[in-house]
């Protein structure tokens, strides 16, 4: 791959005298899939009004393409490799084309750490946030693993400033690697104050209050296999809704589904939050076992909708959820949890949900969390925006 040239003088737009922001590394907007999808639709035109001129590199695909969302500007790109190589591929490319433009490049996600000098050729500023611990991921072979953690410590070397969002894993990876700088920004949620509808639960078949929730995907590091037998061996008596990726034909969903109780409902994945958001907010409890790092989306999600969270004991999930749970370092101590969540009177259990609500608005406001990464901008870019003032 060839270095981005810089585009002639004679051809520039007038220079915008704004801070030039570049996000990479999700597949765009409008938000369509995950954690990193939805974190760009959330801040992206956040920063945009608090005066930063935002753009968000998109895969190319068909249908619509606007070039612009929310007052956000949108480039498509196109990756041509194979397999796991695409998104290797589409990060490079994307790198490669926000070269000379942009005073900040923000790469989400470490994968293509290796081609980050692409995205500094022009004086850029370059940002990388790796989202987990992602080499910890069994998804992964053992060389593709290899990769990632490579890839890890390459960032941590390369980047001008790694962005975590949860101390913990920024206390980690930093300790593993170093960094040449670093800023701990969280993940944000909205918090749901107003009572939702019951239809989408009728959907499928559960009352409000009795069922419990899991949200995750069908990955071992979310110990959904520990959290349905724990849930069928403490006799629970009520639903577990499962809300996964269960149509996956793998050894992993197959022992998943043989060591599910009777009470287990498997209802795919729900990405819809006129579904989801009632769905958590009238859960008796919800389930939460991901272990890999970083805050995670689902739970911050799941404190919003002021439910009572049974969650994985790791220091990533305790900074985000703090006393406001209960926690389960094991399938038997799972057990005991859910009994005695079970035991809980309504009225305690509802303390938790209000608690933690409270701290999602306190804590996990997508609005101070906008203000940070402006703020952040700001000090990034104060030389680069002052030259082209002056010139």
């Amino acid at each position: 791959m060839q270095p981005a040239a810089p585009p002639h003088a004679g051809s520039r737009a007038p220079v915008s005298t704004r801070p030039r922001l570049a996000i990479l590394g999700s597949r765009g907007l409008p938000a369509r899939y995950g954690g990193f999808e939805t974190f760009v639709e959330e801040l992206a035109p956040r920063l945009v009004e608090r005066g930063i001129d935002v753009t968000v590199f998109c895969e190319d695909r068909t249908g619509p393409k606007p070039l612009v969302h929310k007052g956000v500007e949108l480039r498509y790109v196109r990756a041509w490799a194979p397999g796991p190589l695409r998104t290797l591929h589409f990060d490079l490319a994307c790198m490669q084309r926000a070269a000379w433009s942009f005073d900040v490049v923000y790469l989400l996600g470490y994968g293509a750490a290796c081609g980050a000098r692409l995205a500094q050729l022009g004086g850029a500023r370059l940002w990388i946030n790796p989202g987990g611990l992602e080499w910890r991921r069994s998804k992964w072979g053992r060389h593709a693993r290899l990769w990632l953690r490579a890839m890890e410590a390459t960032a941590c070397r390369v980047a001008d400033r790694m962005i975590f969002d949860n101390g913990a894993l920024a206390e980690e990876v930093v300790a593993r690697h170093g960094a040449r700088a670093t800023a701990t920004i969280a993940y944000g949620a909205a918090a749901l104050r107003q009572r939702l509808g019951t239809a989408p639960l009728e959907a499928l078949g559960v009352r409000p209050g009795a069922y419990d929730l899991v949200v995750c995907r069908f990955e071992p590091e979310n110990h959904l296999l520990e959290i349905v037998r724990a849930h069928a061996a403490a006799a629970a008596r009520v639903p577990l809704v499962i809300v996964s990726n269960a149509d996956l034909a793998t050894d992993y969903v197959r022992s998943v589904r043989a060591a599910a109780g009777a009470e287990a409902k498997f209802v795919g994945t729900i990405y819809a939050p006129e579904v989801l958001q009632p769905l958590r907010q009238h859960a008796r409890l919800h389930l939460h076992g991901h272990s890999v790092g970083g805050t995670n989306p689902s739970l911050l999600e799941a404190m919003g909708a002021g439910s009572h969270v049974l969650a994985a004991d790791n220091r990533f999930n305790r900074e985000v959820l703090g006393a406001n749970g209960a926690y389960w370092a094991d399938e038997g101590e799972l057990v005991l949890r859910l009994q005695e969540a079970a035991a809980l009177a309504a009225p305690r259990r509802a303390s938790y949900g209000r608690a933690n609500r409270d701290r999602v608005e306190r804590a996990y406001c997508w609005e101070r969390i906008a203000d940070q990464y402006a703020a952040l901008v700001t000090a990034d870019t104060g030389a680069s925006v002052a030259r082209r003032r002056a010139a």
